[in-house]
Order: structure tokens, then sequence, then C-alpha cells
């Protein structure tokens, strides 16, 4: 029995449209178009498209340039110019930037947030601003010789080492920047061994082993007159460390048994220092680096240098020889009851008024560096009562003695180191207004001490604006009622 054959009308699709959609579209369509092919099609919407516009909407063709006559001749139109590039987002360093858009403001709104640029984690824990030491050198702002330095002090960890035999050969006055500038923007710090290579060039061992004379210390550094340290004073460089530095220990050599007990022995004269006409220090700190300034090293270092005229201290804590026993208490062995260790407790200020050791540190500083004209004291806020107050000590009133020892000081500037902004809280608003005060406080203190028989002294402080203003007297009439 034969098999029926069954014909599938359709087994595969029809390459044609239906006649029933044929006949509703055939007044939009012809026969040519479905002709043409996918790239046929494409051609021609860029070329309607070209025609229409003069330039490509989104399309890119790869058309081969053309000499201008030949392109008239043959009626071809300008190759429309190519869509210039984004330009490349950097950073305020210069560093070029991952692409992509830029993190969200919630990621860099916290201090504590891993997703935060460190400039931004360095503001949230606390930067100052830090003046220039006057007479300093400082180059311009976007300057060639700004923009080399700012360069180097970025890329110091590769700059010290390739170029370590033509770094102290600079002039005085680029070595002392290049100092400034790595001291402030490494992030690491400036060493010990980084300063000692600025100004003295690299050690004895590897002159002798590429045949380079040894600098004359004497006439390298005679015109250096200024040191900023800024930024790493008390981070990656200690002023102990600075001290050995400037001051290296005597070498005691033992002489040979005289013949008679009557000669004279040699006296031995003082310490060859490596800048001899040092006279302008900053050891300016940011709030993040205080607790590490060491006041004990400070006036071991101060009493070396009584020639100095200027120095900064912004950001510098209260005055303490013992900071970290500040909550600290021991037994007496007479009473068994508990005292303070250190000489400043956690309410010595506060609650008691108590700045007799933070006086006493100031004296002795005072009486080390009686020469100086310059002081700069920013960010030093919390501690400005020091500057005006009195302690009873044995048999004596200490204070700081704005006529006899500091007499010489004709410009004190007790900033903030901050600015004030538009969503600054009432907290904020009212402490630093409580630093202007105490400012203004010191400023009566000082000129009433000296009463004319001493130099004229200009002391430099914020000033509140008039919407900071409003905040402050509003708070005082809410205490007063």
């Amino acid at each position: 029995m034969p098999k029926k054959r069954h014909n599938n009308k359709y087994s595969k699709p029809p390459s044609v449209a239906p006649p029933s959609l044929t006949l509703s579209s055939s007044s939009r369509t012809t026969p040519e178009q479905h002709e043409r092919s996918v790239n046929q099609l494409l051609a021609e919407m860029r070329r309607t498209s070209l025609n229409r516009n003069g330039t490509q909407n989104g399309f890119s063709t790869a058309t081969p340039t053309l000499h201008p006559s030949i392109r008239q001749i043959l009626q071809i139109p300008e190759t429309p110019a190519p869509v210039p590039r984004r330009p490349l987002r950097r950073d305020i360093n210069g560093r070029r930037l991952p692409p992509g858009p830029p993190p969200p403001r919630s990621w860099i709104s916290l201090a504590q947030s891993r997703h935060a640029p460190q400039g931004l984690k360095d503001d949230a824990a606390g930067r100052i601003r830090h003046w220039p030491l006057p007479g300093a050198y400082v180059p311009e702002p976007h300057s060639f010789i700004d923009q080399i330095l700012r360069r180097m002090a970025l890329d110091w960890a590769q700059q010290r080492d390739w170029n370590q035999f033509y770094l102290y050969t600079l002039p005085s006055h680029l070595r002392t920047a290049l100092i400034s500038y790595v001291s402030e923007l490494y992030e690491p710090g400036l060493s010990v061994k980084d300063l000692r290579l600025v100004l003295t060039g690299p050690s004895d061992e590897l002159l002798a082993e590429y045949g380079v004379d040894k600098p004359d210390l004497n006439k390298l550094n005679e015109d250096i007159s200024c040191l900023d340290l800024s930024g790493s004073a008390g981070k990656s460089l200690t002023l102990k460390e600075l001290s050995e530095l400037l001051y290296p220990p005597k070498v005691v050599v033992e002489n040979d048994l005289q013949d008679s007990w009557d000669a004279t022995e040699p006296i031995s004269g003082p310490a060859n220092k490596l800048l001899p006409n040092l006279t302008r220090l900053s050891f300016a700190v940011n709030p993040g680096n205080a607790p590490t300034a060491s006041w004990k090293q400070l006036l071991s270092l101060a009493g070396k240098l009584p020639t100095l005229t200027h120095l900064n201290l912004s950001g510098w804590p209260e005055p303490s020889l013992t900071p970290n026993a500040k909550f600290a208490k021991v037994a007496s062995r007479l009473t068994g009851t508990s005292v303070q260790y250190g000489g400043t407790g956690p309410y010595s200020h506060s609650l008691d008024g108590d700045w007799s050791e933070a006086i006493l540190i100031l004296k002795r500083l005072s009486k080390s560096l009686y020469s100086l004209e310059y002081l700069d004291l920013t960010g030093c806020g919390d501690w400005f009562p020091a500057l005006m107050k009195a302690a009873d000590g044995d048999f004596t009133v200490d204070f700081v003695d704005w006529v006899g020892d500091w007499g010489k000081i004709t410009t004190l500037r007790l900033c903030s180191g901050y600015a004030l902004s538009d969503d600054s809280s009432t907290d904020q608003i009212l402490r630093f207004a409580g630093w202007i005060e105490f400012a203004t406080a010191v400023e009566k203190h000082i000129r009433a001490q000296r009463s004319g028989r001493g130099r004229w002294i200009t002391v430099e402080k914020d000033t509140l604006g008039e919407s900071a203003k409003a905040v402050v007297e509003s708070e005082r009439l809410k205490g007063a009622r």
C-alpha cells in the first residue's frame, strides 16, 4: 500500500511578506527596496544624513583622504573633523585620575572612608595653613621653578637616588626651597639623611669611589640662613636628629703624657656648625602629628641657637615635658594618696586654671631665644592663655617676659589656621571666636606690659565675618537669658 505524501506548505518561512501585509504597505515600499542589501541601506542612510547636515551624526566612515582639487572634481563632500577627545581629569597634584565618573559624594564625605582621596583624608585629619618665613625664598605659584620643585618633591624617592651627586651643587636658594617642598609634599616626610644629602652631598666613601672632590662645607652653606621643615618636624625628622646634624658631638682625643705639668693644654673650640648663619627656622606641624612634637628636644636645641630671629611653631601642642603622663597618677609613699605624675593633669586648665608647666617651659624658651623678632603660633589657640597668665613659683611669680627676654619680638602671629565655611556648625564658630578673643587679650597684655618701654608689636589674628558675628551674638543672648 503506497504511503501518503503530505506536502507541508509552511516548512520554511517565506522570504516575502504575506499578501495581506503586501497590500497594506504597497503604497510605501517598492520591489527594488526588497532587493537591496543591508550594506546598501546603510550607505544610503549615510549619504542622506551627510547631505542633510553636512556632518556625520554618530557614524564614522573610513573615507580615504583626497587632494582638495580631486575632491572638488568628483564632488565629494569634505571629511568632517574628528570629534575632540574629552579632556583628561587630573587631581590637584597633576596626576591622572582613573577613567570613569567621579566617586559619589557620600564616599568622600566621610573622613574615615577608604574611598576618599588622600588630600581629603589629610584635611579631615586636621591640616592647618602654614605661612612661609619672612625673607625666605618662595617661587611664584605655577612658575617654571615651582612646577619643577613640586615634581621633584613628589618623586623624591627616585630623585635622591639618581641625582645624589647634583643636589648639593644647586644654588643655596634652590636647595632651601627644595627642602621646604619635600618636607611639605613628600608623604613619608623629609628624613635626616635627606637633609644631609642636600646640605653636604653623598658620603665620603661614594665621593671617593666615583672620583668626585669633597665639597668645602664652610663655603657651601655659608649663605643659607633659612631652614623650613614644615610638615616633617616631629614626623620623619626629630629635633634631636637635627641637633646632632647641626652640632655633631665632640670627639675626645687622648693626648700623650706631657713632659711638664705647667704646659698649657690646647683649648677645644666650639663645634663646627653645618649652617653657621642660620637665623630662621620653621618646625610647623599638622595637628595629626602634634603629639610627636617634643618640647624637651626643642628646649635642648634652643640652647644652641641664641642668634635665631624667626621661629615657626604652628600646630604645636600645649607645652609639657611629659605629655603622655597627662592621665597618669602615682601613689605617694608618705601619705598613700594618688597624686598627678606629670606637671599638667586632665583638668588643670579647664577647672583649676593651672598653666604653671606651660608658663615655665615658655619662660625657659624665651631665655634661650632672646634674639627672636618673629614668632608664629598658628593653630595653638588652645594654649594662648599661657602667653599672658602668671604662675606662683618658688618665692617668685613665673610669667613670660615680653619686655626683657622676648622684648625684641615685633610680629606675633596668633591665627587659627582654619577658615570658616558657610556650613560651619555653631560650635565651630564659637570656638573660632574664642581663639580670636584670646589673641586679642594676649595683644592687650603685651602692650600693657611693655607700655612704651619696648618695641611696638603687631599681633596677627583672624577676623569674624558678619554671619559669624550674628551667630555669636545670638548665642550670647541665649546665654544671658
